[in-house]
């Protein structure tokens, strides 16, 4: 419990009042109540050539809040996990904002305020929290949004709270493979990690955890310094509620599509909430009720929201039509969808007739495989996360044991079977070697014919001058055979389709 009883000795006999409340204000490095807290500071990232993270441990955290920005948390949960992975715990609890605070956007969430009623306050929770965190490094998907709101909560108490060291893997993200977005479901499926649209805070965080550890170990991400973790004190606790954890969602075309949709380089807050409610294929007039709501609650005029929505129909649209099929079950999703967000002439899309589009497996825990799965993404290719008959190629790594069942199915299915190396020929995204052999060498050839040409011309230039000149006749039609000769072999060299 973190109040101002438990960071000034409640429950923590073996301290004074005075000492806690001191160490407690030098950890924070700020004086208590004053503006937001800087709950947690952002560690600078490398590539390969930093501090990497073999011994260090990482606590994955994801809340759910009551909108856009700062206010009230109503969910938190933590997954803390060695650097190998290995889960060491998890710590999940609903937050009660305060008597009669409405939770928020529930119809994306999933927690309603009868819920909250009975829940701990976040000073209540605080303490297991930081106590959970200690000696670790924090990590969330979106760290800025995650610290923004826990540092509005902290800042409520009332008093100095200590400050952990964090990373982002969003941003961690962007330094290893290149993405049209890096929602956490997009840069989840991109790097094989288990993930399908689901309402609660343990889950989220159960996959930033995965994702810090992959981000970590095989794409090599390193710390510019070695983290430094602050000697914390032991902090009183109080009773946690957890939830039942909601059953997830089964993504169909619309969800999937989410994923390759561009966005700016900062993302767009009210574009990804606008993603996961349409995750379920459908989207309901009191859903577009509550987007709406927390649009206008974080100051959003409505041409901003319908110029949003109007950008992320048509984006769905063109993902649809960039294959050249179009599905009955794609049309009629994205005009029900557009239809809701007021956006319907974007999309009247029609179905095709023709083969079915392109559609990728990618198997493998290695580096290449997550680069090819974010290719397929950016290429706006539709990334499968299971083999079904829709599934056109399969493509498996080095990490892929030859017994593999899906190989031998996806075989009987029709699909392709590629490696790693050799899929983004074949999937279209590069030209065949032979091609790529072929064009610096015809390049080389152009050149050095013009370059003969040049030097040809060159040559009968000096001819005519030095037959002017009173050069012998027999000399001056000796160089200007070479001359001849040069124009015309380089002539050959510089225009091969003419031969």
């Amino acid at each position: 419990m973190i109040d101002h009883q438990s960071l000034s000795g409640g429950m923590l006999p073996s301290r004074s009042r005075h000492e806690l409340r001191s160490r407690a204000e030098k950890l924070s490095q700020r004086p208590a109540g004053k503006r937001p807290a800087d709950v947690i500071e952002s560690l600078p990232l490398l590539g390969a050539g930093g501090h990497p993270a073999r011994s260090v441990e990482f606590t994955a955290l994801d809340i759910r809040t009551t909108g856009l920005r700062p206010g009230y948390v109503v969910e938190l949960a933590a997954v803390r996990v060695h650097a190998d992975g290995s889960v060491a715990g998890e710590l999940s609890t609903l937050v009660d904002p305060g008597p009669g605070v409405p939770p928020g956007p529930a119809l994306v969430h999933g927690i309603t305020r009868e819920a909250l009623d009975g829940a701990p306050s976040f000073g209540a929770v605080l303490g297991s929290l930081l106590n959970f965190c200690r000696g670790s490094v924090v990590v969330a998907h979106d760290l800025p949004f995650v610290a923004a709101f826990l540092g509005h909560e902290a800042a409520r108490l009332g008093t100095g709270v200590p400050v952990l060291p964090g990373v982002g893997t969003l941003e961690a993200a962007r330094t290893a493979v290149p993405l049209p977005n890096y929602r956490l479901t997009t840069v989840a499926h991109a790097l094989g990690v288990p993930s399908r649209p689901v309402r609660s805070a343990l889950s989220g965080a159960r996959t930033v955890a995965q994702l810090a550890t992959a981000l970590f170990g095989r794409h090599g991400v390193t710390f510019a310094a070695p983290p430094v973790f602050s000697e914390l004190p032991r902090f009183a606790t109080g009773p946690l509620r957890p939830r039942a954890e909601p059953e997830p969602v089964e993504p169909g075309w619309m969800a999937e599509a989410a994923e390759r949709v561009v966005t700016g380089q900062g993302g767009d807050a009210y574009l990804d909430l606008l993603a996961e409610v349409v995750a379920d294929q459908h989207l309901s007039p009191d859903e577009v009720s509550a987007l709406a709501a927390l649009a206008a609650e974080a100051g959003w005029p409505a041409d901003r929201v319908r110029s949003t929505h109007l950008r992320f129909v048509t984006a769905l649209r063109e993902i649809a039509e960039r294959d050249g099929v179009v599905t009955a079950a794609e049309a009629r999703e994205l005009r029900q969808v557009a239809s809701a967000l007021g956006a319907a002439e974007a999309g009247d899309l029609q179905p095709t007739a023709g083969e079915r589009p392109t559609r990728v497996l990618v198997l493998g825990t290695t580096a290449a495989a997550d680069r090819l799965r974010a290719r397929v993404l950016a290429e706006g290719v539709q990334l499968a996360k299971k083999l079904t008959a829709s599934v056109t190629h399969l493509v498996a790594d080095p990490s892929v044991p030859a017994n593999e069942p899906r190989l031998t199915r996806a075989a009987e299915l029709g699909a392709a079977l590629l490696d790693v190396g050799a899929a983004p020929v074949a999937l279209g995204f590069e030209p065949p070697p032979a091609q790529q052999a072929a064009a610096p060498a015809a390049t080389s050839k152009l050149v050095g014919g013009r370059i003969l040409m040049g030097i040809g011309l060159l040559l009968m230039f000096v001819v005519v001058l030095a037959m002017f000149g009173g050069t012998p006749v027999a000399a001056g039609i000796f160089f200007a055979v070479f001359g001849v000769g040069a124009l015309l072999g380089g002539w050959w060299l510089a225009e091969p389709a003419s031969r």
